[in-house]
Protein backbone atom coordinates (compact mmCIF):
# COMPACT_ATOMS: atom_id res chain seq x y z
CA UNK A 1 0.00 0.00 0.00
CA UNK A 2 1.32 3.77 -0.83
CA UNK A 3 2.32 6.00 1.81
CA UNK A 4 1.04 9.26 0.80
CA UNK A 5 3.68 11.87 0.17
CA UNK A 6 3.27 14.49 3.19
CA UNK A 7 3.21 11.28 5.31
CA UNK A 8 6.99 9.81 4.49
CA UNK A 9 8.87 8.85 6.71
CA UNK A 10 11.07 11.83 7.41
CA UNK A 11 11.18 14.17 10.98
CA UNK A 12 9.78 17.19 11.33
CA UNK A 13 11.87 20.02 12.29
CA UNK A 14 14.02 19.14 9.69
CA UNK A 15 15.59 21.91 7.75
CA UNK A 16 14.30 22.34 4.00
CA UNK A 17 14.99 24.90 1.48
CA UNK A 18 12.37 25.56 -1.13
CA UNK A 19 12.68 27.00 -4.22
CA UNK A 20 10.88 30.13 -4.50
CA UNK A 21 9.31 31.24 -7.83
CA UNK A 22 7.22 34.09 -6.53
CA UNK A 23 4.20 32.57 -7.47
CA UNK A 24 1.27 31.24 -5.44
CA UNK A 25 2.34 27.57 -5.49
CA UNK A 26 5.86 28.08 -4.25
CA UNK A 27 4.42 30.24 -1.76
CA UNK A 28 1.72 27.74 -0.37
CA UNK A 29 4.12 25.05 -0.52
CA UNK A 30 6.22 27.40 2.07
CA UNK A 31 3.32 27.90 4.33
CA UNK A 32 2.41 23.97 4.63
CA UNK A 33 6.14 22.85 5.85
CA UNK A 34 6.09 25.50 7.96
CA UNK A 35 2.44 24.37 9.29
CA UNK A 36 4.00 20.39 9.30
CA UNK A 37 6.87 21.60 11.30
CA UNK A 38 9.89 22.21 8.81
CA UNK A 39 12.08 24.70 9.30
CA UNK A 40 11.78 26.35 5.65
CA UNK A 41 14.95 28.31 4.11
CA UNK A 42 13.51 30.45 0.48
CA UNK A 43 15.46 30.61 -2.15
CA UNK A 44 15.00 32.41 -5.88
CA UNK A 45 17.23 30.97 -8.38
CA UNK A 46 18.65 34.55 -10.75
CA UNK A 47 18.87 32.80 -14.09
CA UNK A 48 19.01 35.75 -15.94
CA UNK A 49 21.80 37.12 -17.30
CA UNK A 50 22.56 40.84 -16.18
CA UNK A 51 22.04 41.99 -19.91
CA UNK A 52 19.01 40.12 -19.87
CA UNK A 53 17.75 41.48 -17.29
CA UNK A 54 14.53 43.81 -19.09
CA UNK A 55 13.00 40.48 -20.64
CA UNK A 56 12.85 38.97 -17.82
CA UNK A 57 10.49 41.43 -15.56
CA UNK A 58 7.44 39.69 -15.65
CA UNK A 59 8.96 35.93 -16.06
CA UNK A 60 8.91 33.39 -13.17
CA UNK A 61 12.48 34.03 -12.23
CA UNK A 62 12.62 37.80 -13.13
CA UNK A 63 12.96 40.96 -10.92
CA UNK A 64 9.56 40.76 -9.99
CA UNK A 65 9.51 37.10 -9.37
CA UNK A 66 12.03 38.03 -6.70
CA UNK A 67 10.29 40.77 -5.03
CA UNK A 68 6.97 38.87 -4.50
CA UNK A 69 9.27 35.66 -3.39
CA UNK A 70 10.84 37.99 -0.82
CA UNK A 71 7.48 39.37 0.61
CA UNK A 72 6.09 35.99 0.63
CA UNK A 73 8.72 34.91 2.32
CA UNK A 74 8.76 38.20 4.86
CA UNK A 75 5.13 37.63 5.90
CA UNK A 76 5.55 33.99 6.62
CA UNK A 77 8.33 34.52 8.80
CA UNK A 78 11.20 32.89 6.90
CA UNK A 79 14.47 33.78 5.74
CA UNK A 80 15.33 34.64 1.71
CA UNK A 81 18.06 33.90 -0.44
CA UNK A 82 18.50 34.39 -3.99
CA UNK A 83 21.59 32.63 -5.20
CA UNK A 84 22.68 33.50 -9.09
CA UNK A 85 22.77 30.53 -11.11
CA UNK A 86 22.60 32.12 -14.76
CA UNK A 87 25.97 31.07 -15.89
CA UNK A 88 24.59 27.12 -15.41
CA UNK A 89 21.01 28.63 -16.53
CA UNK A 90 22.29 29.55 -19.81
CA UNK A 91 25.07 26.93 -20.47
CA UNK A 92 22.64 23.74 -18.97
CA UNK A 93 19.51 24.94 -20.38
CA UNK A 94 19.48 28.25 -23.09
CA UNK A 95 22.43 26.48 -25.49
CA UNK A 96 20.69 23.00 -24.90
CA UNK A 97 17.74 24.71 -26.26
CA UNK A 98 19.34 26.42 -29.11
CA UNK A 99 21.51 23.61 -29.56
CA UNK A 100 18.18 20.99 -30.46
CA UNK A 101 16.77 23.23 -32.65
CA UNK A 102 20.28 23.59 -34.69
CA UNK A 103 20.28 20.09 -34.57
CA UNK A 104 16.44 20.01 -36.17
CA UNK A 105 14.90 18.68 -33.11
CA UNK A 106 12.27 20.07 -30.54
CA UNK A 107 14.11 20.19 -26.81
CA UNK A 108 11.89 20.60 -23.41
CA UNK A 109 13.75 22.64 -21.35
CA UNK A 110 11.85 21.90 -18.47
CA UNK A 111 13.05 18.71 -18.00
CA UNK A 112 16.60 20.11 -17.85
CA UNK A 113 16.14 22.84 -15.68
CA UNK A 114 14.72 20.25 -13.33
CA UNK A 115 17.07 17.68 -13.22
CA UNK A 116 20.71 20.06 -13.72
CA UNK A 117 19.18 23.10 -11.56
CA UNK A 118 16.12 22.99 -9.22
CA UNK A 119 17.15 19.14 -8.15
CA UNK A 120 20.95 19.53 -8.98
CA UNK A 121 22.59 22.73 -7.77
CA UNK A 122 19.85 23.33 -5.73
CA UNK A 123 19.86 20.25 -3.58
CA UNK A 124 23.59 20.66 -3.91
CA UNK A 125 23.56 24.21 -2.16
CA UNK A 126 20.78 23.09 0.07
CA UNK A 127 23.93 21.84 2.20
CA UNK A 128 25.22 25.38 2.77
CA UNK A 129 22.07 26.26 4.45
CA UNK A 130 22.65 23.45 6.89
CA UNK A 131 19.57 21.77 4.74
CA UNK A 132 19.14 17.96 3.76
CA UNK A 133 15.95 18.17 2.02
CA UNK A 134 14.80 20.74 -0.85
CA UNK A 135 11.01 21.36 -1.80
CA UNK A 136 9.66 23.31 -4.96
CA UNK A 137 5.95 23.87 -5.50
CA UNK A 138 5.80 21.08 -8.27
CA UNK A 139 2.13 19.20 -8.89
CA UNK A 140 3.48 15.53 -8.16
CA UNK A 141 4.01 13.24 -5.89
CA UNK A 142 6.70 10.60 -4.13
CA UNK A 143 5.45 7.41 -2.67
CA UNK A 144 7.42 4.57 -1.13
CA UNK A 145 7.04 1.44 -1.88
CA UNK A 146 8.48 -2.29 -1.65
CA UNK A 147 11.70 0.01 0.08
CA UNK A 148 11.86 2.35 -2.59
CA UNK A 149 10.65 5.49 -3.92
CA UNK A 150 8.17 6.15 -6.96
CA UNK A 151 7.33 9.23 -8.55
CA UNK A 152 3.44 9.62 -9.25
CA UNK A 153 0.80 12.34 -10.52
CA UNK A 154 -0.12 14.68 -8.92
CA UNK A 155 -3.93 14.86 -7.17
CA UNK A 156 -4.88 17.58 -10.05
CA UNK A 157 -4.60 15.63 -13.01
CA UNK A 158 -4.70 19.08 -14.89
CA UNK A 159 -2.05 20.66 -13.04
CA UNK A 160 -0.01 17.23 -13.15
CA UNK A 161 3.64 18.11 -13.54
CA UNK A 162 5.33 14.27 -12.92
CA UNK A 163 6.20 14.42 -17.07
CA UNK A 164 9.02 16.80 -16.19
CA UNK A 165 10.60 15.25 -13.64
CA UNK A 166 10.49 11.74 -15.41
CA UNK A 167 14.50 11.95 -14.85
CA UNK A 168 15.20 12.01 -11.08
CA UNK A 169 16.83 9.07 -9.76
CA UNK A 170 16.40 7.74 -6.35
CA UNK A 171 19.09 9.50 -4.75
CA UNK A 172 17.32 13.12 -6.32
CA UNK A 173 13.76 11.43 -4.66
CA UNK A 174 15.57 10.69 -1.24
CA UNK A 175 15.73 14.55 -0.87
CA UNK A 176 12.92 15.91 -2.21
CA UNK A 177 9.75 17.48 -0.49
CA UNK A 178 6.27 18.05 -2.87
CA UNK A 179 4.16 19.75 -0.48
CA UNK A 180 1.41 20.29 -3.02
CA UNK A 181 1.17 17.13 -4.47
CA UNK A 182 -2.82 16.29 -3.08
CA UNK A 183 -3.97 19.47 -3.57
CA UNK A 184 -5.68 20.93 -6.44
CA UNK A 185 -5.17 24.39 -7.81
CA UNK A 186 -8.63 25.95 -6.24
CA UNK A 187 -7.53 24.52 -3.13
CA UNK A 188 -4.10 26.24 -3.20
CA UNK A 189 -5.55 29.41 -4.34
CA UNK A 190 -7.81 29.09 -1.28
CA UNK A 191 -4.98 28.72 1.51
CA UNK A 192 -3.31 31.41 -0.14
CA UNK A 193 -6.26 33.99 -0.09
CA UNK A 194 -6.86 32.73 3.96
CA UNK A 195 -3.28 33.44 4.51
CA UNK A 196 -3.43 36.98 3.45
CA UNK A 197 -0.41 35.97 0.76
CA UNK A 198 -0.99 38.93 -1.88
CA UNK A 199 0.25 36.45 -4.84
CA UNK A 200 -3.12 34.21 -3.99
CA UNK A 201 -4.87 35.46 -7.78
CA UNK A 202 -1.52 35.93 -9.27
CA UNK A 203 -1.29 34.16 -12.67
CA UNK A 204 0.26 31.34 -14.26
CA UNK A 205 2.93 30.98 -16.35
CA UNK A 206 2.16 29.48 -19.15
CA UNK A 207 5.42 29.91 -21.20
CA UNK A 208 8.70 29.13 -21.05
CA UNK A 209 10.39 31.08 -19.06
CA UNK A 210 13.54 32.47 -21.11
CA UNK A 211 11.54 32.99 -24.48
CA UNK A 212 9.69 36.29 -24.14
CA UNK A 213 6.33 36.52 -25.90
CA UNK A 214 6.42 33.03 -26.49
CA UNK A 215 8.74 34.28 -29.56
CA UNK A 216 11.01 31.23 -30.45
CA UNK A 217 11.76 32.92 -33.73
CA UNK A 218 12.70 35.91 -32.25
CA UNK A 219 14.69 34.55 -29.40
CA UNK A 220 16.60 32.10 -31.45
CA UNK A 221 18.05 35.18 -34.04
CA UNK A 222 18.69 36.74 -30.78
CA UNK A 223 21.10 34.31 -29.34
CA UNK A 224 22.17 32.69 -32.32
CA UNK A 225 22.72 34.94 -34.96
CA UNK A 226 20.37 34.90 -37.79
CA UNK A 227 23.60 34.63 -39.98
CA UNK A 228 23.90 31.16 -38.81
CA UNK A 229 21.01 29.40 -39.27
CA UNK A 230 20.79 26.65 -41.60
CA UNK A 231 19.15 27.47 -44.60
CA UNK A 232 17.94 25.09 -46.82
CA UNK A 233 15.17 23.68 -49.39
CA UNK A 234 11.72 22.77 -48.51
CA UNK A 235 10.99 19.01 -50.33
CA UNK A 236 7.50 16.96 -49.87
CA UNK A 237 7.78 13.60 -49.32
CA UNK A 238 7.95 11.86 -52.49
CA UNK A 239 11.59 14.33 -53.27
CA UNK A 240 9.51 17.27 -55.32
CA UNK A 241 11.35 20.68 -54.48
CA UNK A 242 8.50 23.26 -53.01
CA UNK A 243 10.79 26.07 -51.87
CA UNK A 244 13.52 27.42 -49.95
CA UNK A 245 13.67 28.13 -46.30
CA UNK A 246 15.39 30.44 -43.53
CA UNK A 247 16.97 27.58 -41.66
CA UNK A 248 15.78 24.31 -39.47
CA UNK A 249 16.31 26.13 -36.31
CA UNK A 250 12.94 27.71 -36.98
CA UNK A 251 10.88 24.53 -38.09
CA UNK A 252 9.72 21.62 -35.80
CA UNK A 253 7.92 18.11 -36.65
CA UNK A 254 3.75 18.67 -36.70
CA UNK A 255 4.17 22.68 -38.02
CA UNK A 256 1.51 24.35 -40.12
CA UNK A 257 2.84 27.76 -40.29
CA UNK A 258 5.27 28.90 -42.68
CA UNK A 259 5.00 26.75 -45.54
CA UNK A 260 4.44 26.78 -48.89
CA UNK A 261 0.78 27.37 -50.29
CA UNK A 262 -0.42 25.83 -53.54
CA UNK A 263 -1.76 22.40 -52.53
CA UNK A 264 -5.02 21.18 -51.88
CA UNK A 265 -4.66 19.61 -48.60
CA UNK A 266 -2.88 21.22 -45.49
CA UNK A 267 0.93 20.42 -45.47
CA UNK A 268 2.96 19.90 -42.25
CA UNK A 269 6.51 19.59 -41.26
CA UNK A 270 6.97 15.63 -41.01
CA UNK A 271 10.58 15.45 -40.63
CA UNK A 272 13.32 17.65 -40.64
CA UNK A 273 16.85 17.02 -41.91
CA UNK A 274 19.92 18.67 -40.84
CA UNK A 275 22.48 16.46 -42.45
CA UNK A 276 20.91 18.36 -45.79
CA UNK A 277 18.97 21.33 -44.45
CA UNK A 278 15.89 20.08 -45.51
CA UNK A 279 12.37 20.27 -44.23
CA UNK A 280 10.42 17.88 -45.61
CA UNK A 281 6.23 18.34 -45.68
CA UNK A 282 3.40 15.38 -46.25
CA UNK A 283 0.19 15.20 -44.99
CA UNK A 284 -1.68 14.86 -42.05
CA UNK A 285 -1.85 11.04 -42.17
CA UNK A 286 1.82 10.96 -42.95
CA UNK A 287 2.31 12.47 -39.43
CA UNK A 288 1.35 9.41 -37.72
CA UNK A 289 4.07 6.66 -36.33
CA UNK A 290 3.31 3.38 -34.61
CA UNK A 291 7.44 2.56 -33.59
CA UNK A 292 10.24 4.97 -31.81
CA UNK A 293 13.52 4.50 -30.47
CA UNK A 294 14.39 7.01 -26.98
CA UNK A 295 17.71 7.42 -25.32
CA UNK A 296 18.83 7.87 -21.82
CA UNK A 297 16.39 6.52 -20.42
CA UNK A 298 15.57 6.95 -16.28
CA UNK A 299 13.20 3.78 -15.31
CA UNK A 300 11.73 3.43 -11.74
CA UNK A 301 12.79 0.37 -9.85
CA UNK A 302 9.07 -1.01 -10.43
CA UNK A 303 10.35 -1.99 -14.01
CA UNK A 304 12.32 -4.37 -13.57
CA UNK A 305 11.62 -6.67 -17.00
CA UNK A 306 13.08 -5.60 -20.27
CA UNK A 307 9.64 -5.37 -21.53
CA UNK A 308 6.23 -3.90 -19.95
CA UNK A 309 3.21 -2.28 -21.18
CA UNK A 310 2.68 1.15 -20.15
CA UNK A 311 0.36 4.64 -21.27
CA UNK A 312 3.15 6.97 -22.92
CA UNK A 313 2.79 10.70 -23.12
CA UNK A 314 5.04 12.02 -25.95
CA UNK A 315 4.54 15.34 -25.25
CA UNK A 316 3.35 17.31 -22.06
CA UNK A 317 -0.06 18.03 -23.53
CA UNK A 318 -0.94 14.72 -25.24
CA UNK A 319 -3.53 12.75 -23.45
CA UNK A 320 -1.46 9.26 -23.64
CA UNK A 321 -1.90 6.15 -25.50
CA UNK A 322 -0.90 2.56 -24.98
CA UNK A 323 2.42 1.88 -25.85
CA UNK A 324 4.75 -1.34 -25.30
CA UNK A 325 8.47 -0.84 -24.10
CA UNK A 326 11.51 -2.83 -24.66
CA UNK A 327 14.60 -1.71 -23.28
CA UNK A 328 18.07 -2.57 -24.53
CA UNK A 329 20.84 -3.04 -22.80
CA UNK A 330 22.95 0.18 -23.62
CA UNK A 331 20.73 2.09 -22.25
CA UNK A 332 17.99 2.56 -25.35
CA UNK A 333 14.55 1.61 -25.99
CA UNK A 334 11.96 0.82 -28.60
CA UNK A 335 8.51 1.76 -28.41
CA UNK A 336 5.29 0.46 -30.21
CA UNK A 337 2.42 2.13 -30.15
CA UNK A 338 -0.32 -0.07 -31.18
CA UNK A 339 -2.36 3.12 -32.26
CA UNK A 340 -0.29 4.91 -34.41
CA UNK A 341 0.02 8.71 -33.47
CA UNK A 342 0.89 12.06 -34.44
CA UNK A 343 3.61 14.21 -34.47
CA UNK A 344 6.23 11.93 -32.37
CA UNK A 345 8.95 14.30 -32.26
CA UNK A 346 13.05 14.08 -31.98
CA UNK A 347 13.77 15.92 -28.57
CA UNK A 348 10.72 15.50 -26.84
CA UNK A 349 10.85 13.18 -23.52
CA UNK A 350 8.59 9.80 -23.72
CA UNK A 351 7.27 9.60 -20.56
CA UNK A 352 5.53 6.12 -18.82
CA UNK A 353 2.56 5.49 -16.38
CA UNK A 354 1.18 2.98 -15.17
CA UNK A 355 -2.22 4.13 -13.28
CA UNK A 356 -0.34 7.02 -11.35
CA UNK A 357 2.74 5.88 -11.12
CA UNK A 358 5.68 7.36 -13.62
CA UNK A 359 7.36 4.01 -14.99
CA UNK A 360 10.40 5.86 -16.25
CA UNK A 361 10.96 7.76 -20.00
CA UNK A 362 13.73 8.84 -22.12
CA UNK A 363 13.99 11.18 -24.75
CA UNK A 364 12.66 10.82 -28.30
CA UNK A 365 16.15 10.33 -31.18
CA UNK A 366 14.36 8.68 -34.34
CA UNK A 367 11.35 6.83 -35.99
CA UNK A 368 12.40 2.87 -36.63
CA UNK A 369 13.06 2.18 -40.32
CA UNK A 370 9.44 0.52 -40.96
CA UNK A 371 7.48 3.74 -40.10
CA UNK A 372 10.29 6.41 -41.56
CA UNK A 373 8.91 8.09 -44.32
CA UNK A 374 10.48 7.91 -47.91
Amino acid sequence: MLTPPENRSIPSKQRVVLGMSGGVDSSVAAALLLREGYEVVGVTMKVWPQDCLSRAEDKCCGPQAVADARGVAHALGIPHYVVDESEDFSRYVIDYFASEYRSGRTPNPCVVCNEKLKFGRMAEKAAKYGASLVATGHYARIAQQDGHLELHRAADSRKDQSYFLFSLGQEQLEKILFPLGHLTKLEIRAIAKELGLKVHNKEDSQEICFVPGNDYTAFLKSHLGEDSFHKGGIYDTAGHYLGEHEGIELYTVGQRKGLPGGSKEPRYVVRIEPEHKRVIVGAASELLTSRFRISRCSWSPAFSGRSAEATVKIRYNHTGCLAVITRDSDGTASVSLPVPQRAVTPGQAAVFYQGDLVLGGGWIESLSPDCTLP
